[in-house]
C-alpha cells in the first residue's frame, strides 16, 4: 500500500509536484484499496495456515500445498478487484467543484467524495459497507480460526506446550492489531466524526499506511532467533 502513496507523497514535499490528475487520482484510490482489501485476506490466509500448524500439524504439508496457497491468494486477490472496482468509477461519475484541493496527502477516498458537488450517497454508502463488510467478515474467520487454536490449546495438559502453541501466533496477533485498528479508527473518524480536526484524519490515514509496512519486519524479524542474535551482538562490535 505504501508503494501506491510514499513516491507522490514525496514529490510533493521535496519537489513542489502538488498536482494529480482525477484519473490518476482514482487509479491511486484504486490500487491504495485493492491491496489494503488484499493484506486482509492475507492474514486470513494466516491465521488458517495456524489453524493447521496447531491443531493438525501431521496433515499440515498435505492441505496447505503450494498449489492451494496459490489458490487461497488468486482468490483473495479477485476479491479485492471486485469489491474495490466500483469505488473508483462511482466517484468517475460524480461532478466536481471548483475546489479540486485534496486535503490529504494521498487520495483519500472520502477526502475525494467530498470535494464532489453531486449526490455522493451512494458512493459514501458502497464504501462504508463494503469496509464493515469486509473487516467483519476476514475478523469473523480469524476469529473463528483462533477459536479453535485456543480449544485445541486447552485440551493438551502440558503447560510448556501451551505457551510454544500459541507463541507462533504472537507475530501474527501483533500484525493484526496494527493493520485493523488504524483502519477502523480513520474509517470510525472520517465518516461520524464531525467535530475532529483536519490534521487528525490525516495523521490517522498515514498511520494505517505506514504503521503495518515499518513494523511488520521488526516484528516478523524479532521472531528469528538468528536474526536477534545478531542484533543483540551488533552494538557491541561498533
Amino acid at each position: 500500500m505504501s508503494t501506491c502513496v510514499v513516491p507522490k507523497a514525496l514529490c510533493i514535499f521535496w519537489f513542489g509536484f502538488k498536482d494529480i490528475t482525477v484519473d490518476g487520482c482514482l487509479t491511486q484510490m484504486f490500487f491504495l484499496y485493492m491491496f489494503a482489501v488484499t493484506q486482509s485476506a492475507v492474514l486470513v490466509t494466516m491465521a488458517f495456515d495456524r489453524y493447521v500448524a496447531i491443531c493438525d500439524p501431521l496433515r499440515y504439508t498435505t492441505i496447505l500445498t503450494n498449489a492451494r496457497i496459490a489458490k487461497l491468494g488468486l482468490v483473495g486477490l479477485i476479491r479485492s478487484v471486485l469489491l474495490i472496482l466500483p469505488e473508483p468509477l462511482l466517484l468517475q461519475r460524480l461532478p466536481f467543484c471548483a475546489n479540486h484541493v485534496i486535503l490529504h496527502t494521498y487520495c483519500e477516498h472520502i477526502a475525494v467524495v467530498k470535494m464532489s458537488c453531486g449526490d455522493t450517497t451512494v458512493s459514501r454508502t458502497y464504501s462504508l459497507v463494503i469496509a464493515f463488510v469486509i473487516i467483519g467478515l476476514d475478523l469473523t474467520l480469524i476469529g473463528l480460526s483462533y477459536g479453535l487454536i485456543i480449544r485445541a490449546v486447552l485440551r493438551i495438559s502440558s503447560k510448556r506446550t501451551h505457551r510454544k502453541a500459541l507463541n507462533t501466533c504472537t507475530a501474527h496477533i501483533c500484525v493484526m492489531l496494527m493493520t485493523y485498528t488504524p483502519f477502523l479508527f480513520s474509517a470510525l473518524t472520517h465518516r461520524f466524526g464531525q467535530g475532529i480536526p483536519a490534521h487528525v484524519h490525516i495523521l490517522l490515514a498515514n498511520l494505517y499506511l505506514l504503521v503495518p509496512s515499518m513494523l511488520n519486519p521488526i516484528i516478523y524479524g524479532g521472531k528469528t532467533k538468528e536474526l536477534r542474535n545478531k542484533v543483540v551482538k551488533y552494538p557491541w562490535r561498533m
